[in-house]
Formats: C-alpha cells, structure tokens, sequence
C-alpha cells in the first residue's frame, strides 16, 4: 500500500451508498446490511415514477437510516411538484438531506433545465432542508462543457455562501485515483470550497462494470475499464476498488487543503456486498497486497 492502514481507514469513514427503487424491491430489510445512520442516496431516474423514490426513501427511514433522495431538475414538471415531492420526502420519510443533479435526459420535461434553478427557487430551504449535494464531474460531462461546469460550480458555491447551505460535490464514479485529484485541485484552484464525495464503484465483474461505464460518458476511465474488457477470459473476474481507494487515501493525507472528505459507493455488484466492502474497509479491517493496494476482511 502506498497509504497506511489508519489513512486508508480515515478516508473511509462516513462512507455513503447509493440504490435505486428496483435495486431496493430485492432487499428485505436495509438494517440487515448497513449500520444504523448510514448514508443511502435514491436514485430519480428519467422515465420513473418519482413516488417510487418516496416509498424507499420512507423504508430508509423506517430503517433507521439517513435517506437522501436525488432531485433531478430535467424529470420534474414544474414548482408544484417539486413542491409536493419535497412534502412527502419530509413528511413521509424523515428526510433532511437531498442530492440535486441535472438528470440524464437530453430534453427537459418541464420548466427546470438545470441543478441551479432547482436551488434558486428557495423550495428545497422552505422544508427545511439545509444539506444538500450537487453533482460533481471529475472527467467531465456529455450533457455540459467544461467551462460551463465550473461556471455553475462558482453559482452553487455562491448559493450556499448567501443562504447558509451546507452545499457538498459529489462526483460520478470512475476508476483512476489522479484524475480524481487533479480535477480536485483544478475546482479548488478555481474557487471551490464545497467538500467532496467521491464516487467509488464497489467490486463487481469487469463486464458489469464496463456495462455501466459505456452508458455513463466517464471518459479516461473508461479507457481503463475497456482495456481490461478485452481480455475475455477475465470479464468475469471480481474488480476491487482497492488501489483506487488508497491512491484517493495517500493524496488526501499528503494535501491538507484536499476537499474530498468522503467516498460514495455505486453498488455494482450487489447493495448488500459493497456496503460489507465499504464497512470492513471503514473499520480497518483491511491488510496489504505485495503488488500494491490491500484486500479487505470481509465477514
């Protein structure tokens, strides 16, 4: 390991997770696989029943855990029903964090085309809610330009400066610990103040993982992973994470300014074995490889 244990483990503490409504429809219980308080992003997808978010989001809570819906601006009609939606997150389902994102839709399907206006309307503050995300593209994005994504970055950091929001980045996944940080350093030299959570992808079989790479525009990264897919005889070998999360973990600990704080795992391989991964790394239950990176002790 290029890191120790104790800093790989400091940059895995208050890990999140995400699931999505389907995802969700095959775990029975959520406090079987994740400690109490835990972190779980609900993904909105384009073309869903935003209800579907509320009702996981309320078993989260039910749970005892901390759900946190996504609020994607292209998929919402109009105030209303951001209004209403943000009624039955509260209401229902305990809710005092959100992630606002564009959404992956070319066309909007009502009056919001991006994360900001979504923010500007005042909404999400009127419910109270004070922590929120916002997306962050450490290898860009197809939907926006780059310039464009740091312009809105300033807007948001501007936002939670004027309205007192606990405003953080999180950021899609992707698969090379430099990238990450430079694109770190590259927003912070820019005028970032907003923390970071990094988008991890938990271990899954390089086909799967180059299945979700293809449709998620990440670019370098996906060089990576592709260069791997060609070897047919492993596409069904397991993928750790492992030299990417102490990669992340050394240059957070050799940068005392670094803003990335926490690292949010994409179940790609399963809900119940990453948040059993992302723990066991948590607690320090990991011990090092000789040809770099470590193994974590799962139970």
């Amino acid at each position: 390991m290029s890191a120790t244990i104790e800093q790989i483990q400091a940059a895995a503490s208050d890990w999140s997770i995400e699931v999505t409504p389907n995802g969700a429809s095959k775990i029975d219980s959520f406090a079987d696989c994740l400690a109490p308080g835990t972190t779980v992003n609900v993904t909105f997808l384009p073309g869903s029943d935003p209800m579907d978010t509320v009702a996981v989001a309320q078993r989260l809570h039910n749970d005892g855990m901390n759900p946190v819906p996504h609020l994607a601006a292209r998929s919402l009609k109009d105030t209303d029903q951001l209004d209403a939606l943000l009624s039955a997150f509260t209401q229902k389902a305990g809710v005092s964090e959100v992630l606002v994102i564009g959404g992956g839709v070319d066309s909007p399907v009502g009056q919001f085309a991006s994360s900001i206006e979504v923010l500007n309307t005042g909404l999400i503050q009127k419910y109270g809610i004070t922590d929120i995300g916002v997306a962050g593209h450490p290898e860009g994005s197809p939907d926006i330009s780059d310039e464009e994504i740091v312009e809105a970055l300033m807007l948001k950091n501007e936002l939670a400066k004027r309205d007192g929001l606990n405003l953080y980045i999180e950021t899609q996944f992707c698969f090379e610990a430099d990238i990450v940080l430079a694109w770190e350093k590259s927003i912070r030299d820019a005028g970032n103040n907003l923390p970071i959570r990094v988008g991890i992808p938990g271990p899954a079989t390089i086909k799967t993982l180059f299945r979700f790479a293809q449709v998620s525009g990440i670019g370098p990264s996906m060089r990576f992973i592709a260069k791997q897919a060609k070897n047919v005889a492993k596409l069904m070998t397991v993928q750790s994470p492992h030299i990417l999360l102490d990669d992340l973990a050394e240059g957070m600990a050799a940068d005392k300014d670094c803003m990335i704080k926490h690292f949010h795992f994409y179940p790609f391989g399963g809900f119940a074995k990453t948040a059993a991964y992302a723990q066991a790394i948590a607690d320090g239950q990991i011990k090092s490889l000789p040809k770099g990176g470590f193994e974590a002790l799962v139970a």
